[in-house]
C-alpha cells in the first residue's frame, strides 16, 4: 500500500495515543459519567487530546468530530473522526477488548480508517481504493459465506433492539444462523473485515463508533449500512456490517 500523508499522520497519532491508553490500563482509574450516561476516563481525554495535537500540527486547517471534545468549527474539506477508546466500559473493567478509532472524511466521503486494539495486537487500517491491512503487512478480506445457516453474526446490546421493537427479528436470525455472538465494540467489526465473522448488527451508535471500521470493512470487500439499508452518515444511529454477500438477506430479516 502507498500510504498517503493523511494515513501516515493518522498512524503516528494513534500510536502515540496507544502509549497513553496502555499507561492507564489496569490502574484503578476514576470513572466519570457523561451526560448521556456513558463512562469516560482520563485515558479517553488524554488520548483524544494527543491525536488532535498531532493532526493539527500536520494539518492546521483540518476539522474534528471527537467523542470527548466534540466538533471543531473549522469549515474544512477534511474532517477527522476520533473515538479515543471504543469500549470504555471494557477498558474501565480491565477487559482488553477496546480500541482507538480514527477516520477521515473528505467532504462527505470517508477515505481512511484506523482501528487499533493494542492488547489484542490488532492494528488495522484502510485507505479508500487500496485495501485493508492488519498489522501493516497482512491484507485482509471478508468471508465468502453466502448462506445464513452457515453465518456467524455478532450483535450489540439487546435493550436497544427492544426499543426499536425488532428483538423478535434478531431471535429469528439467531435461530437460522450458525452462531450468534456478542463480542461488542470494535472487535466484531475487525472480525468481519478479517472474515472471522460474517456480520455485525448494532442498534445504538455514534459516527465515531463506526467511521473507521466502515472504511476498513468496505476495503476488505464488505458492506456497511444502517439497519434500514441506508448509507451511513454522521447522523446514523444503527449499523449492519457484513461480508456483502449476506447483506440483503439480513436486511430482509430486519425489515
Amino acid at each position: 500500500m502507498d500510504k498517503s500523508k493523511f494515513l501516515l499522520t493518522g498512524i503516528e497519532a494513534v500510536k502515540e495515543a496507544q502509549k497513553i491508553v496502555l499507561k492507564y490500563f489496569d490502574t484503578n482509574l476514576n470513572i466519570d459519567t457523561k451526560k448521556d450516561g456513558s463512562p469516560v476516563t482520563i485515558a479517553d481525554r488524554e488520548s483524544e487530546q494527543i491525536i488532535r495535537k498531532i493532526i493539527t500540527s500536520a494539518f492546521p486547517d483540518h476539522g474534528f468530530i471527537g467523542e470527548e471534545y466534540g466538533d471543531s468549527q473549522k469549515k474544512s474539506k477534511y474532517t477527522w473522526v476520533i473515538d479515543p477508546i471504543d469500549g470504555t466500559k471494557n477498558y474501565s473493567r480491565n477487559i482488553p477488548l477496546f480500541a482507538t478509532e480514527l477516520a477521515l472524511f473528505e467532504d462527505e466521503e470517508l477515505i481512511l480508517g484506523i482501528s487499533n486494539a493494542p492488547l489484542l495486537k490488532k492494528f488495522v487500517y484502510a485507505q479508500k481504493g487500496q485495501g485493508a491491512y492488519l498489522n501493516e503487512t497482512q491484507k485482509i478480506q471478508v468471508s465468502k459465506v453466502d448462506k445464513i445457516k452457515n453465518a456467524y453474526i455478532s450483535i450489540g446490546s439487546l435493550k436497544y433492539f427492544k426499543k426499536l421493537e425488532i428483538l423478535n427479528k434478531l431471535v429469528k436470525i439467531n435461530e437460522d444462523c450458525a452462531g450468534m455472538k456478542g463480542f461488542g465494540d470494535t472487535w466484531s467489526y475487525q472480525f468481519v473485515a478479517e472474515g472471522k465473522l460474517d456480520a455485525i448488527i448494532e442498534a445504538k451508535l455514534k459516527i465515531w463508533d463506526i467511521a473507521a471500521v466502515l472504511v476498513i470493512i468496505q476495503e476488505a470487500g464488505g458492506k456497511v449500512t444502517d439497519i434500514d439499508g441506508n448509507k451511513i452518515t454522521t447522523k446514523s444511529t444503527s449499523a449492519l456490517a457484513s461480508n456483502g454477500i449476506l447483506h440483503k438477506l439480513l436486511l430482509d430479516y430486519l425489515a
